[in-house]
């Protein structure tokens, strides 16, 4: 962020920034995220982007691109739980704040729980990309991944994503690959690809240190769920 006395230095080439709008605030407790810990950083502050920010972020962002399509990227925690109306303001902002040349490109990371047919429809009215996280059929999934009261989380996902395509929404897939899906590769991606519907897949290695009790990595070894 710039100050209130100084302006951002336009770069020559684009360059991709992601933002927290939430912070770690997430509304599901997977077992092998790493992040939603960190909101214990800040106890008792204010973990939303606030407008003021919001606007200062797309300024600044804006101004320090050259001209072409500039990415407006919003991750977590779980960016929709920040509501529609935050990035209702956060579209309208960055026309606003884009220069002639200049075209937003608005993507997101969700775990896809909180999407219903009004989410999915703004995100194909203003063209996001939505990334989705889903780690393949249910078992291998929910293992993993499950909403604070240890419910499983795969059948929501699916039917966010048929919100997505019924809308006409562009979306891919991001996967954790762990030990719940090992030796299930050929399942996982034709799952993903035949039944979920994916046209582009992102897989990222659970690979994780052993903690002590209070959270503090340490060693050599590695957590159960993590790859062999």
């Amino acid at each position: 962020m710039t100050s209130a006395d100084t302006r951002c230095e336009r770069t020559t080439a684009p360059f991709h920034l992601l933002a927290k709008p939430t912070g770690a605030s997430c509304n599901l407790a997977c077992d092998y995220c790493f992040f939603t810990s960190k909101s214990l950083l800040y106890p008792g502050q204010q973990q939303r982007m606030t407008d003021d920010v919001l606007r200062r972020y797309l300024s600044d962002l804006f101004e320090a691109h050259p001209d072409g399509e500039v990415a407006v990227s919003f991750q977590g925690g779980e960016p929709t739980l920040m509501g529609i109306g935050f990035f209702e303001r956060a579209v309208a902002v960055a026309e606003e704040c884009r220069r002639p040349g200049q075209r937003p490109f608005f993507t997101i990371q969700t775990n896809g729980t909180l999407i219903d047919r009004m989410w999915a429809r703004f995100f194909a009215r203003n063209r996001f990309l939505v990334g989705v996280s889903i780690d393949g059929p249910a078992d291998v999934h929910d293992a993993y991944r499950h909403d604070r009261r240890n419910r499983p989380t795969h059948g929501r996902v699916l039917r966010a994503i048929g919100e997505l395509d019924a809308a006409g929404a562009e979306w891919n897939a991001l996967a954790t690959i762990g030990r719940a899906g090992e030796g299930r590769g050929v399942d996982v991606y034709r799952f993903l690809r035949d039944e979920a519907g994916a046209r582009f897949i992102q897989f990222i290695p659970i690979a994780e240190r052993s903690t002590d009790e209070r959270g503090t990595p340490y060693g050599d070894s590695v957590t159960d769920r993590s790859i062999s």
